[in-house]
């Protein structure tokens, strides 16, 4: 039931704000396609290089929604509005609060991406997105919501969020594997941006959309973040709550 309140909540401010959602998930990538998709023409791999960045700026939309719809939001109700001290002292567990906040910004997510899909179907690129891809997305907004609640801990003030996206989330959104190969990369830099799961995300997307089939390994990669960073969610709030 807990996780069922918070989605709850979740649905509440999506049909609240749906328009200014919508819109938010639509200008950013829509500028990236035109400006470099339509705007610079050459090519990667061997194929359009729109074939190239339509999975790319797919991937970066997951990440940019699942992870402001955690990070800012949670950061505002617990340092201002003092909403998450009524959560500490409710009866609901506390894991049920995390999984519901990553799901539910993971789905926040998933539909940003999904817009994406929509808006670029009638180009005609041949790419194929099916359900492995919604599920990579899904995934990889998991990963950028616990990475939100994270942060949201970490945060100290309002400004403190905004600064985290300047500093890590905006470097990712431009090398992680989305407009360009992180093969150019050179040395220790490139295997590190690689293992990054945003670019590994976009490896995902990006052979499925080829007609390639599921890497498995980049899939526990990103399943290993999932845990890694919902555990050190669930430490930042058990700390909270014993203080």
């Amino acid at each position: 039931m807990g996780i069922l309140t918070i989605l709850w909540e979740k649905w509440v401010e999506f049909r609240r704000d749906f328009y200014k959602i919508t819109l938010a998930a639509m200008i950013a990538p829509l500028m990236y396609l035109i400006v470099f998709g339509m705007g610079i023409q050459t090519s990667s791999h061997g194929e359009p290089y729109l074939n190239f960045l339509i999975p790319g700026v797919v991937s970066l939309t997951t990440m940019n929604g699942s992870f402001n719809a955690i990070a800012q939001n949670l950061n505002v109700q617990r340092l201002y509005e003092k909403a998450f001290d009524q959560v500490m002292i409710s009866p609901t567990p506390l894991w049920q609060f995390i999984a519901g906040q990553i799901i539910g910004g993971s789905l926040r997510g998933l539909y940003a991406g999904g817009i994406i899909l929509l808006l670029t179907m009638p180009i005609g690129t041949g790419l194929v997105f099916n359900g492995w891809s919604l599920l990579v997305m899904f995934l990889n907004g998991a990963v950028f919501s616990a990475i939100g609640v994270v942060v949201s801990f970490l945060a100290k003030n309002h400004a403190d969020v905004p600064r985290f996206s300047n500093y890590i989330i905006m470097p990712m959104a431009f090398l992680c594997n989305t407009f360009f190969s992180t093969e150019k990369i050179p040395g220790f830099l490139g295997n590190f941006v690689a293992a990054l799961p945003l670019s590994q995300t976009s490896h995902l997307i990006r052979t499925i959309a080829s007609g390639g089939g599921v890497n498995y390994l980049s899939v526990l990669i990103l399943t290993v973040y999932l845990i890694a960073f919902s555990i050190a969610a669930s430490w930042f709030i058990y700390k909270k709550k014993n203080l």
